[in-house]
């Protein structure tokens, strides 16, 4: 599969991303998908669900051709840890 370039700059991807998952997703995937990931395509607001990030920006690019995808962790407020533990978010 031959992934675009992204056509939006990484920190309005990331804005948006977070925008849009706090607006739109969160309520609807915390309760039954805690610790999966969400690929999000920025422009549309579409997004899938998957156990790992890359399952889930391929399955939003099977819906959408060219997505600037942002990913989040359910559930966490950072991606991946290094050297530690992620804290759950509670709120």
């Amino acid at each position: 599969m031959t992934v675009n370039a992204p056509t939006r700059p990484t920190a309005e991807i990331a804005r948006l991303g977070k925008e849009i998952y706090e607006r739109d997703i969160r309520w609807q995937v915390e309760a039954a998908h805690h610790g999966q990931m969400v690929a999000i395509d920025v422009a549309s607001g579409d997004y899938a669900v998957a156990g790992a990030a890359l399952a889930a920006a391929d399955a939003l690019r099977e819906r959408r051709p060219a997505p600037d995808v942002w990913v989040v962790r359910v559930g966490y407020p950072t991606l991946r840890t290094f050297g530690g533990t992620a804290s759950r978010r509670t709120g």
